[in-house]
């Protein structure tokens, strides 16, 4: 069994598409996030950094949550980030898919409790439709 998930090949292409989609990261673009909003930019700065600091749960368990949560907001930056900060805290590439999975089956999951919304729907439709349709077969029978 191969344990590579996918070949060097395939992530060199991939790279080299999202870079014109993504711009690199760059201390540039942070410091002019900085120049230009400076107060909310450190508010944000200091937010993360009370966020992500050891508290109740381990940060390597703060960087997992953000790694799977960067997964279903889909911000490749984030992903990045906090898949380097969560290895760079222990976690094993096995946590970091595991945390991904979890991701994945939530998002999947409201999809799937949301159908109730999708059905209910049905069964009001119907429901006005049915009337309609009764009252139509009493006008042709009169």
């Amino acid at each position: 069994m191969r344990n590579t998930l996918v070949s060097s090949t395939y992530l060199e292409h991939d790279m080299s598409e999202h870079d014109h989609l993504y711009p690199q990261a760059t201390a540039a673009i942070a410091e002019q996030r900085s120049r230009l909003a400076p107060g909310p930019a450190e508010a944000f700065r200091a937010f993360s950094r009370s966020v992500f600091a050891e508290g109740e749960l381990p940060v390597v368990t703060k960087q997992l949550i953000a790694v799977a949560v960067a997964h279903v907001t889909q911000c490749p930056y984030c992903i990045r980030s906090h898949t380097k900060a969560a290895m760079r805290e222990g976690a094993t590439p096995a946590a970091i898919m595991e945390a991904i999975w979890v991701a994945a089956e939530m998002r999947a999951g409201g999809a799937y409790a949301h159908s109730a919304l999708a059905l209910d729907t049905i069964s009001q439709h119907r429901a006005e439709h049915a009337s309609d349709h009764e009252a139509a077969h009493a006008l042709e029978g009169a």
